[in-house]
């Protein structure tokens, strides 16, 4: 038995299996290098710690339950150029996670909220932040449900626990008291603990209306608010752009097609 078939046991034995993945590699490279056994173990260990971060990188983002993976650098800041890019950029740092801030996307349909929300949740993955990406709707829908099979602590849970909760289209239609405390309460329980990015298509001053009650309004928007990033996106539409845009698109589509061809 080779000292290779000696180590495989052990490796899993210890969870460190992956380095098997570069074992040959390393050694081949250390042979011809002449590599000292400290920098061949240095090199084998940065290889298993690189396969893990990828690894768990990638759990974060599937658990994230992105619509589309978006990302800041693919976002079109040129198709309307008051999108306050720096302030976006400056986000993308995720320090107002660290600083448990809420940022708030509005503006009307198809001006890049949602894209800009997804694209900080990308960045906060990356930065080693948990996230979770919902609409308004499936969210009070699924506590709504799990009211009605005993699952709502849990599902609560779900909305509080991490790091970033992105609630995507609030307000497309006014919310019944359930759903008004619902939401409050997801608020209430993330307030100073974590950070929230919240996209609607309406204006800051039509949000009491969206909570209906008037009490839970004020005391949801006042921590809601508190301290918060609030972005007004306008513009066009990216999905429906008059026609100069919509050709200069065609043509930035048609580019970027050939460029990963």
């Amino acid at each position: 038995m080779s000292p290779i078939d000696e180590l495989v046991p052990l490796l899993k034995k210890l969870r460190l299996s992956g380095i098997l993945v570069t074992l040959e590699l390393r050694t081949i490279q250390a042979v011809d290098d002449n590599l000292a056994h400290e920098e061949f173990l240095l090199r084998l260990l940065t290889d298993e710690v690189e396969r893990r971060e990828s690894k768990m990188l990638e759990q974060r983002i599937q658990r994230s339950n992105f619509d589309h993976r978006k990302t800041v650098e693919d976002f079109d800041f040129h198709f309307n150029p008051h999108i306050p890019k720096s302030k976006i950029i400056d986000l993308a740092t995720c320090g107002f996670i660290r600083q448990h801030r809420n940022v708030l996307l509005l503006g009307p349909s198809g001006v890049g909220k949602s894209h800009i929300a997804q694209a900080l949740g990308q960045r906060a993955c990356l930065g080693g932040y948990k996230v979770l990406y919902i609409t308004a709707s499936d969210m009070l829908k699924q506590l709504r449900a799990a009211r009605g099979d005993g699952s709502h602590e849990r599902r609560l849970l779900r909305f509080t626990g991490p790091d970033l909760l992105i609630i995507d289209d609030l307000g497309l239609c006014s919310l019944s008291q359930d759903e008004t405390i619902e939401l409050y309460d997801i608020i209430r329980l993330r307030y100073e603990r974590q950070s929230t990015i919240l996209t609607s298509n309406r204006a800051l001053d039509e949000f009491p209306a969206i909570f209906g009650d008037p009490l839970l309004a004020s005391a949801a928007l006042d921590r809601l608010l508190d301290d918060a990033h609030v972005l007004v996106i306008e513009g066009d539409s990216f999905r429906n752009p008059p026609p100069d845009k919509r050709q200069a698109k065609r043509r930035s589509r048609s580019k970027k097609s050939e460029e990963t061809a």
